[in-house]
């Protein structure tokens, strides 16, 4: 919120000092910069009122809080700046095609010259901050600030030039920040709607909510993993947990719950776990488990399996199994599916029948 407020005040006197500055001197590009400065304040102040209106407590309409409103606050900031960038980019577009002199200001090159020291100040002061709390939206705010950095350093680059050797560049320069500008919002567009439509998780946070829970000795393996998001800082957690068969209920029941405890407490996560039984000390399981990966794998090393378990018949034993593809894999399901039939069916002379459902990957 600190870093947040400084942008506000900073962005909006950036903004008006430019304005002034491409009043002065009829520049186009200039007053376009300062459009990008104002866009930033924009988006800083609707990512705070954002931020409030997601710290509200669950209710009984909203179990899961508010937290995606800071979603929608960003796409509707991202809106407003492509909207900006378009007619900036309109009115370049004229200055193109009907070119007029822009008259030269030293107040205004002060500006500029200002206005990029501010910025690499605010790039320093955003890193330094996003360190300190490991924040990656802090840190993509620096990289921000560093990208108007050279946004302005352009502009002034053209308005020395115009004077110096008469090359009219107004309008290109105008042109190249508005589509500048639009790009930023593309990007800031893409980065809401993502988690609204039900991005993957962040890898890193797969990692470590996985170790959290195989770091419990009674919990042999998980798959199934889904991290459903509701905002930052919010979000569910299901998985599925491969427990021995042959442990005590009750104690795995306690066990679970500890887990998803602690998983709440770390990622401020609901979290809900199932129990899946599996044999971890039957020696025939076991080879014909490692058997069966080994053959899923000659499909593609990306293939895996889990929930494995053996139903001997009077004929034939089947090979009960889930497979785990990834999204988009080469192969339809069912032919990796018959693929795998067909290689359990060739061991040991057709004693064995493989029982497959297929998943899909979410992580």
């Amino acid at each position: 919120m600190f870093s947040g407020i400084v942008g506000i005040v900073l962005n909006l006197c950036l903004c008006a000092a430019k304005f002034l500055a491409g009043v002065l001197t009829s520049s186009i590009a200039i007053t376009a910069d300062a459009f990008n400065n104002l866009s930033d304040a924009g988006s800083s102040i609707v990512t705070l009122a954002g931020f409030k209106m997601a710290g509200q407590k669950p209710d009984l309409d909203h179990p899961f809080g508010h937290g995606r409103v800071e979603y929608l606050a960003g796409l509707a900031v991202s809106m407003a700046i492509i909207l900006a960038g378009v007619e900036l980019g309109k009115v370049s577009v004229d200055k193109i095609l009907h070119p007029t002199g822009v008259d030269f200001s030293a107040v205004s090159c002060v500006i500029l010259a200002l206005s990029i020291a501010v910025k690499l100040w605010m790039y320093r002061f955003n890193r330094r901050l996003g360190r300190a709390i490991s924040s990656s939206a802090m840190q993509a705010t620096a990289t921000d600030s560093l990208s108007d950095v050279t946004a302005t350093s352009v502009v002034l680059a053209g308005t020395l030039a115009a004077h110096f050797f008469d090359w009219q560049l107004d309008g290109w320069l105008g042109g190249a920040v508005a589509l500048f500008i639009i790009y930023s919002g593309i990007g800031a567009a893409r980065d809401t709607l993502n988690p609204l439509l039900g991005q993957k998780p962040d890898p890193e946070l797969v990692k470590n909510i996985a170790q959290t829970v195989l770091a419990h000795r009674e919990i042999v393996g998980i798959h199934d993993l889904i991290v459903h998001d509701y905002g930052p800082g919010r979000c569910m957690i299901s998985l599925h947990a491969e427990v021995p068969c042959d442990a005590n209920i009750m104690e795995m029941h306690d066990i679970i719950d500890d887990v998803e405890r602690e998983l709440q407490a770390r990622y401020c996560a609901a979290a809900v776990i199932h129990m899946d039984p599996i044999a971890t000390d039957d020696k025939l399981t076991l080879e014909k488990r490692a058997e069966v990966a080994a053959l899923v794998r000659l499909i593609d090393p990306s293939v895996s399996i889990h929930d494995f378990r053996m139903t001997a018949g009077p004929t034939h034993t089947n090979l009960i199994f889930d497979v785990v593809l990834p999204h988009g894999f080469r192969q339809s399901d069912e032919q990796v599916a018959q693929a795998i039939r067909d290689a359990v069916a060739a061991m040991e002379g057709g004693k064995y029948y493989a029982v497959v459902h297929i998943d899909k990957a979410f992580t």
